[in-house]
């Protein structure tokens, strides 16, 4: 079996590799020398091409997407092209445009774009029943300190990465569509900048959800934060439960990594994504109508 991986633009492939390297043999393209060095002295026996028309010309079985949002339309465009199963790492959108660009695309259920945290233990196989719910909240903990030290500078620019608010509260948007569904849209939202002062978006902010049949949502994206965490409260007229999720003594299997790629897998055997594209769409709506609410 062969993965490509196709662009190391985050953190998040050099984590999905390592799961990966477990499974297959690994291709891999990357612009960026720093980011390619670092991948290949973890794994040596990688296959490294000159451009993203060479990788998937190696004929991958998958293809994991990490590319800077302004050129993720195109590079999925490229990798459908192959026929092999797509996970393009979150969020495959970030503002109006892109998203345009997105739904231009046959895109089918062969692309898997997904917060990790969908497929952690904690919350994987949870159900609600919505006639029973009044509300919801979803709580993020994630610090984003590093973007003010210049670090990936278009994750934190609103117009290419979406800012905290989109880049963050995927996590919290996508779990609760994944417990209600896609029929939903924004009520409204906010950000502020509460401590890093080097920011180009946000360090906190909030987002407010309605879904068609009367549920109302709660996002809060808190950019700093000493430990990373996401909280799901459900609210009923019987009381609230929590559904909380840590990364525990295996980070990678407690987040969901672990989760996502043996999705992934499932798709290289033959599986649907098990995210309908219905889903994520609306959630990338969600997050960029957010983003257009609050302008950088």
């Amino acid at each position: 079996m062969r993965i490509a991986l196709a662009g190391l633009a985050t953190s998040h492939p050099f984590t999905d590799a390592r799961t990966l390297a477990k499974h297959a043999e690994l291709a891999v393209w990357e612009q960026d020398p720093e980011r390619l060095a670092r991948f290949t002295e973890e794994h040596p026996g990688a296959r490294v091409c000159g451009d993203l028309a060479e990788l998937l010309a190696t004929g991958p079985d998958g293809v994991v997407l990490t590319v800077p949002n302004p050129r993720a339309p195109a590079a999925l465009e490229a990798a459908l092209g192959t026929g092999a199963p797509v996970f393009m790492n979150k969020p495959a959108a970030a503002s109006r445009a892109q998203l345009d660009a997105l739904d231009r695309l046959e895109i089918g259920d062969r692309v898997l774009s997904s917060s990790v945290l969908r497929f952690a233990p904690a919350f994987a196989g949870q159900r609600v029943d919505p006639a029973e719910v009044l509300a919801v909240r979803a709580t993020v903990r994630h610090d984003v300190g590093i973007w003010a030290t210049g670090y990936n500078p278009w994750q934190d620019t609103p117009g290419e990465g979406g800012g905290t608010l989109v880049t963050m509260g995927v996590h919290g948007v996508e779990l609760l569509v994944a417990l209600l569904g896609p029929a939903v849209r924004l009520a409204g939202a906010a950000g502020a900048i509460r401590h890093y002062g080097g920011l180009r978006s946000e360090d906190t902010g909030v987002m407010a959800l309605r879904w068609d049949n009367g549920i109302t949502g709660t996002v809060e994206v808190l950019g700093v934060s000493k430990d990373e965490a996401y909280t799901v409260t459900v609210h009923t007229a019987s009381g609230s439960r929590d559904i909380v999720i840590e990364a525990g003594d295996d980070v990678l299997k407690g987040l969901g990594y672990e989760g996502t790629i043996e999705a992934f897998l499932a798709m290289v055997a033959g599986a649907p994504s098990p995210v309908p594209w219905e889903q994520t769409r609306a959630i990338l709506e969600v997050l960029i109508a957010a983003r257009e609410a609050v302008p950088a």
